[in-house]
Order: C-alpha cells, then sequence, then structure tokens
C-alpha cells in the first residue's frame, strides 16, 4: 500500500506528495557532478510507533567543479509500494565545490495508510544540479531502515533474593502495527538478556533467549551480587532496536 504522506517544506509549507509511485527513470549525469553521501535521519534508521508522526531528514551532500545550485526533491521508496517525497531542498556550501541539500518529510501513520510490509530497506531518489549546468540524477543514491517501532519490558524476580538463588526474568517484546495502530507481540525473535553491577556503567550479555509466539520472554540466571537485569532486542531492518528498563535485584 503506498504512503499518502504529507510533505514537511523548509519554510513552513505543507504539501501532499504524489499518491502513486513515479514513473521509473534511468540515472544519469551530464558533466562532473557527483553525489558522494545521503544521509537519512542521521543513522540510516527511520522508527515509526502508531500514534504520532515522525520528520524523515534527508541530507544529500555532492560536488562540481562549479559549484552546487540546487537539488529536486527526494523520492523515498521501499517494499510494498511504500514511497514519498520530501520537500524542496536547501542546499549549504561546505566549500566551493561541495555542498549538501538537505529536505525533510513528515509521515504519519494515523494518516498515511502505511501497510506493515512497507517496513525493510528503503531508498533514495536524488537529482542534483551544479551552477554550470552539469547535473547528477541517480537512482538509489542512498538507503536506509524503515521500521515499526518496538517495546520492551523486562521483571526480575524474586527480589530481593539469597545469593546462589535462582532468578527469573520475564518481558515482552512488541512491535507497532501500522494497519490497526496498536503495538503486538513479536515472534520467535532473540534476545539478549543483560545484566549491570549495581554502580558499573554498562551491561554484559548473559545468555540469547527466543520470544515466543506472542513475544513473551523467560529465562532464568543465577543470583551472584546486587545488579540489573534487562533485555535487548538487536533490532532488523524491518524492525528497531529496543532496550528495556533494568530491574533491580538485591541479593542477600
Amino acid at each position: 500500500m503506498r504512503i499518502r504522506a504529507s510533505v514537511a517544506v523548509v519554510g513552513g509549507a505543507l504539501a501532499l506528495s504524489a499518491l502513486a509511485v513515479p514513473a521509473a527513470q534511468a540515472s544519469g549525469s551530464q558533466g562532473d557532478t557527483k553525489i558522494t553521501k545521503v544521509v537519512v535521519d542521521g543513522d540510516n534508521k527511520v522508527s515509526v510507533g502508531t500514534s504520532s508522526a515522525v520528520t524523515v531528514k534527508v541530507s544529500v551532500t555532492a560536488t562540481d567543479n562549479s559549484g552546487i545550485k540546487g537539488a529536486d526533491s527526494f523520492d523515498l521508496y521501499g517494499p510494498d509500494n511504500g514511497y514519498a517525497s520530501t520537500g524542496k531542498p536547501v542546499c549549504t556550501t561546505v566549500n566551493a565545490t561541495t555542498s549538501t541539500c538537505t529536505a525533510s518529510v513528515k509521515i504519519d501513520p494515523r494518516t498515511d495508510y502505511l501497510s506493515n510490509k512497507s517496513a525493510g530497506t528503503w531508498y533514495v531518489d536524488a537529482w542534483i544540479d551544479a551552477k554550470d549546468g552539469d547535473y547528477n540524477w541517480k537512482e538509489k543514491a542512498g538507503s536506509f531502515w524503515f521500521q515499526r517501532a518496538s517495546k520492551l519490558t523486562a521483571n526480575a524476580s524474586p527480589e530481593p533474593v539469597k545469593k546462589g538463588r535462582t532468578i527469573t526474568v520475564t518481558g515482552t517484546l512488541s512491535r507497532a502495527n501500522w494497519e490497526t495502530l496498536k503495538y503486538g507481540g513479536y515472534a520467535s525473535q532473540s534476545v539478549q538478556l543483560q545484566f549491570k553491577k549495581k554502580g558499573a556503567s554498562a551491561y554484559t550479555t548473559l545468555k540469547t533467549v527466543k520470544t515466543d509466539s506472542k513475544g513473551n520472554l523467560k529465562t532464568t540466571t543465577t543470583a551472584t551480587v546486587d545488579g540489573y537485569y534487562r533485555f535487548s532486542f538487536a533490532g532488523n531492518s524491518a524492525t528497531a532496536a529496543v532496550g528495556a528498563a533494568g530491574d533491580l535485584v538485591d541479593v542477600n
């Protein structure tokens, strides 16, 4: 299902992107204009939940011996005909030959009719114009993960516990369902049980466990010292990474 995304144009104006994916065009260029870098939302990952809009920022860096004049709106597209188009980019000069052009698009799961199948690897098409008339039109100039947001819980018991006794840690991994606008359990996923000693700064992994058919987690470990237990999910192209809040257990 296509995304009917609203475009956040720099300067505050709003418009609607096209409902249909643009006709395919072959990449092409004239002269020495080159696209050297594409970054989406800083880390090439976009996580969308169920209850609020997300603004996706796209930055494209390009070079030409005459300098960069400007850029056309960037097209973003992925699985299941997922599509969005940014507003007109604003190009900022890096040096005499290089500029970074930035634009954004706002995607709202409540109004943009997202399909769960739209999650996964998306691509960015970019057209850059140089001051001397050269240009570069590049399909799949960059890529990013368009992900369903996720949640993760952890509860360790009993609290407190005697040293050497068994601690049971339970939790649930869930992710956004864009079609129902609710979160549902994420089945058969590998999740790490981690521990951080009280006063320490970092968690260490104790073991890896899998969620059941409803996204639930349950595992055991041995009590040694006071510390925090949590679950951590690494994420994938379709679902965002998430870590549960640590649950403190006092060991007597």
